[in-house]
């Protein structure tokens, strides 16, 4: 995964269970209707017993309007279950080109995307597996933002997802305050809420970064981690999700 500094996150008080009834009575694509029927679990619902699917994007960039989703990796988690053995995995074939800096970070060649389908023919499988799911990412920009594009270029409309964004989460913890003055005359750096980072905050093993699956269930662990140390199983969905 690329990253984005957050920057407007929808409201967390957004009731995606009513957002999802009015999207499917108007949505103009019958494709993303199917996807808003299946619906969204009411706010009250603890995370314990919400369907949750880790997701995340490789990108050719950071510019959604410029560079392209180029892999796709999904990963079902229920509670403190990590469902790897049904992980999904996508390329994705990059419609603008696949720029050579961008390989230093995925390492997806142009050798693998050469016979890599459009994500438009993926997209029915995609939107089956995460209907009725709210996704865990780690910086929403990402995941929101191309896929809104993408789809919004194929389709002629966008994409809404729930997510349960994990970075969001540990911004809450290390940027809910301004640094101070000593510590900006000191030119102190913030704490990071990367990935890694996070990950090594909780005790969490490094992985090789970049991988949409392995990123998917590095994001998982890191949300199971957070909830068995700040939150409860029994929280609310909607004191977590935006």
């Amino acid at each position: 995964m690329l990253y984005l500094v957050p920057d407007r996150e929808i409201a967390p008080s957004l009731d995606w269970h009513q957002r999802f009834q009015h999207l499917a009575a108007t949505c103009p694509s019958k494709l993303l209707q199917a996807y808003y029927q299946a619906g969204a679990v009411a706010p009250d619902t603890p995370i314990a017993e919400t369907p949750l699917l880790a997701l995340d994007l490789e990108t050719t960039g950071l510019n959604p309007n410029l560079h392209d989703i180029i892999s796709i990796g999904l990963v079902p988690v229920s509670g403190n279950n990590i469902y790897t053995s049904q992980a999904r995995h996508w390329l994705v074939k990059s419609p603008s080109g696949l720029p050579a800096d961008s390989v230093q970070y995925h390492r997806i060649t142009h050798d693998a995307l050469a016979n890599a389908p459009d994500l438009l023919e993926i997209l029915p499988g995609f939107l089956e597996q995460i209907a009725g799911k709210i996704l865990l990412v780690h910086c929403a920009d990402i995941e929101r933002k191309f896929l809104h594009s993408a789809l919004l270029t194929r389709l002629g409309t966008g994409l809404e997802i729930p997510v349960i964004d994990t970075m969001a989460l540990e911004a809450r913890l290390h940027r809910a305050r301004p640094q101070s003055l000593w510590q900006r005359w000191r030119k102190q750096p913030q704490t990071s809420i990367r990935l890694a980072a996070s990950r090594s905050r909780y005790g969490l093993p490094d992985y090789l970064p970049h991988h949409a699956v392995t990123d998917a269930i590095a994001c998982a662990e890191l949300f199971q981690a957070q909830v068995a140390a700040r939150f409860d199983w029994q929280t609310p969905v909607a004191e977590l999700w935006s």
